[in-house]
């Protein structure tokens, strides 16, 4: 599971591109991360032996003030979730080299982590989404799909790369639920809600044998050449359906929905526990960005609405 990011490493000694490959298998073996996750990791990691090599060292000999000269020229360029990540890369080697018997001592021990960045999701308001969600023109095959995806996007709360991974088998329309393979291969069962459901039915029932003319395809979302749909085709989707229902772009991404999802699940008042089992995050820090949306449209209406706000 090598991971591997070519135009990164296109230089490298083949020294250097070998233990790029033992780390990531070992991260894979051990902790099953996503492939996006060992790539990333993985691109940290040989920047880091490019610059090693250009002063004659390597990785498993980088001791504290390689570390903390390399992460300072670093960081002047990078954000600070690049800079975590970089960190973390650092950590998760030098401990595996630990680990092995291979170093005598962590060299990233004494490296300060740096400070958090706010960062709060761009969402939409509920009329934004209710406007996004009725673009598509649902006369003909591929609005129906298009349709069908964007309220299963928002009904369900799922990555974009979960949507068109989806398979056939993991559709459960008689409970109502999805189950959905996320990052790191972790299953979870997902519900839909009812709309969502009915939108699923029909496409499934007529807008999907239509594009697929009698070829058979695994994925439930298919384009007219009866493939399984990309997240780059349905990211110019979004894109097309944000600009008929008036939505700057700005504000969206391809992670639009999936915010919608969680922020109006909160203002509504459910549980934080709940929204981190249904949107599939291991660990609920990750889910706790939402709160600060949630508690800001709180002050917007009590602001509106309270007599003495």
């Amino acid at each position: 599971m090598s991971g591997r990011t070519p135009a990164v490493e296109a230089g490298l000694l083949p020294e250097h591109r070998r233990e790029l490959d033992r780390f990531v298998d070992a991260l894979w073996l051990e902790h099953g991360l996503a492939a996006n996750t060992l790539a990333g990791y993985r691109s940290d990691l040989a920047r880091f032996a490019a610059w090693l090599e250009v002063r004659g060292q390597r990785l498993p000999a980088a001791g504290p003030p390689e570390l903390t000269a390399y992460i300072g020229e670093f960081s002047r360029g990078a954000r600070p979730a690049s800079q975590r990540r970089l960190l973390a890369s650092c950590r998760r080697y030098y401990r595996m080299l630990l680990i092995n018997r291979e170093i005598a001592e962590d060299p990233t021990l004494l490296l300060d982590s740096p400070l958090a960045a706010e960062r709060f999701p761009r969402t939409l308001s509920e009329a934004q989404v209710e406007a996004l969600l009725a673009a598509p023109d649902d006369g003909n095959p591929q609005g129906v799909r298009d349709r069908c995806m964007l309220e299963v996007l928002y009904a369900a709360g799922l990555r974009v790369s979960e949507l068109v991974g989806l398979k056939v088998f993991a559709v459960g329309l008689n409970d109502g639920v999805l189950r959905i393979m996320g990052k790191g291969s972790k299953e979870r069962l997902v519900p839909m809600g009812e709309l969502a459901a009915d939108w699923l039915r029909r496409y499934l029932l007529e807008a999907r044998p239509a594009l697929l003319a009698g070829r058979s395809c695994d994925e439930v979302f298919v384009t007219r050449l009866g493939s399984g749909m990309t997240r780059q085709m349905f990211w110019r989707i979004i894109k097309q359906y944000a600009v008929h229902a008036g939505i700057p772009s700005e504000r969206i991404s391809p992670h639009t929905l999936r915010h919608a999802f969680a922020t109006h699940l909160l203002n509504h008042g459910a549980d934080l526990r709940v929204v981190q089992l249904l949107l599939g995050h291991a660990d609920i820090s990750t889910t706790q960005i939402y709160t600060h949306v949630a508690r800001e449209r709180l002050k917007q209406l009590h602001s509106k609405h309270h007599p003495r706000a």
